[in-house]
């Protein structure tokens, strides 16, 4: 239910392109209202050192003991509820390898809880990000790999013709990508390449047919290194230059100090900008837990992985995602790059929010959009979670 009071939050405003100091951002029914100078008369204050935008996180596993393809709405609402705490307002849960029924029941219970949303649910739905299973056999990560497959247009189109999937993920090489591409380009969703080993002239073909995002900069992706391995010489050109080298190309970083160091985050801030890159959290399950050993995936059939409580990792492989909320990786943005606060909040709110195609009700606080505010204090850890003016209780 959509609370009909006016509020009225005080603090310095984070905005797409500039912070505005000691303002007043007024909201009515959910909505935001205006941008004054000064206070309204006869409305609530809410005070904070900085008043930001909900995160929208487009890249989420799960979190606090859930993953989202166990596959039911208990699940769906634990993470969403954990992630809501860190600050992410809209979330895209995200899929992973796994059978036809484990992707179904997943979408089936973000389809109820999307339906029936409040704020006790935690972050809003934005869609889903159909991630797995179409994933490259040597890049499927910590994936499980007996989920892993190629594209098969039975499953994918009954899956995009239920209306839920937003952002749509495919190895380039793999056979059929280009008419997986072509077909979530079709349903309007933002189409991604990840999990992949895919070549500059693989990843041509793709972007001819819809593809514009690659997932987890540096994660799971092609190198010129891994390419030589592939083809040998002369050696060929990866994921990497093909991003940087299209300006419409966006993709996103796991900025938790673990998976990319500060030179790495700089690097990708510099040659995509705020405009093109996001920030994600891809966490896990163990999000909010104590470390140990855990499910990525379905609570029955996905992989073993452990958490130290930092990062989740295979021992002898390698890392397994993030178990981190969004907050933590606005503050290691800021930090660890030259970007400005503002900049940081872009990626992890306008600049998501305007490639999974939302922009128009959220990632900003502008005059009409969903009033789904934060506030932050001075080192940017989340103090209150509001969704359509509404407070979360945690």
């Amino acid at each position: 239910m959509v609370m009909k009071m006016k509020l009225c939050f005080h603090g310095e405003l984070i905005l797409p392109d500039c912070s505005l100091p000691d303002r007043y951002l007024v909201t009515e029914s959910g909505r935001i209202l205006s941008i004054d100078p000064v206070a309204p008369p006869g409305v609530e204050i809410i005070e904070g050192t900085y008043v930001a935008p909900g995160f929208v996180d487009l890249h989420v596993h799960g979190g606090a003991g859930a993953d989202f393809m166990d596959g039911t709405s208990d699940a769906v609402r634990i993470a969403n509820r954990a992630h809501a705490r860190h600050g992410t307002t809209t979330i895209f849960p995200t899929t992973t390898t796994g059978s036809t029924d484990e992707l179904a029941a997943m979408l089936a219970a973000c389809a109820e809880v999307k339906s029936g949303w409040s704020v006790r649910d935690g972050a809003r739905i934005g869609g889903v990000h159909y991630y797995g299973p179409y994933f490259a056999e040597d890049k499927v990560g910590c994936h499980s790999v007996d989920g892993r497959r190629d594209p098969d247009p039975a499953e994918y189109g009954a899956f995009l013709a239920l209306g839920l999937i937003r952002i749509a993920t495919c190895a380039a090489e793999l056979d059929g990508a280009e008419a997986f591409y072509r077909a979530a380009a079709e349903h309007g969703c933002l189409v991604t390449c990840g999990h992949s080993n895919s070549t500059w002239s693989e990843m041509a073909r793709a972007y001819a047919a819809g593809m514009r995002h690659v997932d987890h900069f540096w994660c799971a992706m092609s190198s010129v290194a891994s390419l030589r391995a592939r083809y040998g010489t002369p050696m060929q050109a990866s994921m990497e230059q093909f991003v940087l080298a299209h300006a419409e190309m966006s993709t996103e970083v796991i900025a938790d100090g673990c998976h990319l160091s500060p030179e790495l985050l700089e690097f990708a801030y510099r040659m995509k900008g705020a405009e093109r890159l996001c920030l994600v959290t891809d966490a896990n399950r163990a999000l909010d837990l104590p470390p140990g050993r855990y499910r990525f995936g379905h609570q029955e059939s996905g992989s073993w992985f452990e958490s130290d409580g930092r990062v989740g990792f295979v021992a002898g492989q390698g890392l397994a995602s993030s178990v981190v909320g969004m907050d933590h990786m606005v503050r290691v943005m800021a930090r660890d790059t030259t970007a400005t606060l503002p900049e940081v909040i872009r990626m992890a709110s306008l600049t998501p929010a305007e490639r999974a195609g939302i922009a128009a009700d959220a990632g900003s606080l502008e005059p009409g959009k969903l009033a789904d505010v934060l506030i932050l204090n001075d080192g940017l850890e989340v103090e209150r979670v509001y969704l359509g003016g509404e407070r979360l209780d945690w």
